[in-house]
Order: C-alpha cells, then structure tokens, then sequence
C-alpha cells in the first residue's frame, strides 16, 4: 500500500525558507515520477514541481528560480526545498506519484508566508 507523508510546514515571513519532505512507503521514489502540487483556499490544485526516475526535473513559471525539488534515494524521501517565500505561496502542499495508472496523495502540509 503506498503512503505518502509530507512535513515541514509552518509559519514564515516573506523572504524566508522552508524544506517540505514527503516521506513514501510501498513504492520507490527512485523508480516513478514524484511531484509536489499546492492548492490555495479558493483555488485549483496545481502542481509546483515534479521530478522524472531520470531526475528530470520541471517547475511552475510562478517558483521558478526559488523552488527545488530533490530526492533522497537511501532515504526513500522527496523534499521541497523554498526560498524567497512570497505570501501568494501560502497554501496546503501535497506530495503526489503515480503507480500502475493510480495517483497518490498525501495528506498535505500547510504553509503559510505571512508578517
């Protein structure tokens, strides 16, 4: 059964750092493509960054330059790392990969970029 658990969430000001980390069992995140997605009260959920098996990575226009998404094989983990924190990044981050057609989610972590 594959689970996904993401943490690092919290509370930032504007201009600052977070390092989200999605924790992934039943499956290797070496072996599919994993992504990180947002979604904002209001809003559609849209996807923030994704990394290929290959290690191919992609952003959104709107991180570009301030988010990285990286993977720990040994640890069987896929982190966020964010910088340059704007508030208009504030919503609940999903971690997310998909397996034999199916798509997996985690629970979420909220970030909120606020003064």
């Amino acid at each position: 059964q594959v689970q996904l658990v993401e943490s690092g969430g919290g509370l930032v000001q504007p201009g600052g750092s977070l390092r989200l980390s999605c924790a992934a069992s039943g499956t290797i995140v070496s072996f599919y493509a994993m992504g990180w997605y947002r979604q904002a009260p209001g809003k559609q959920r849209e996807l923030v960054a994704a990394i290929t098996s290959g290690g191919s990575t992609n952003y959104a226009d709107s991180v570009k330059g301030r988010f990285t998404i990286s993977r720990d094989n040994a640890k069987n983990t896929v982190y966020l790392q964010m910088n340059s924190l704007k508030p208009e990044d504030t919503a609940v981050y999903y971690c997310n990969t998909k397996m034999n057609g199916i798509n997996y989610w985690g629970k979420g972590t909220l970030v909120t970029v606020s003064s």
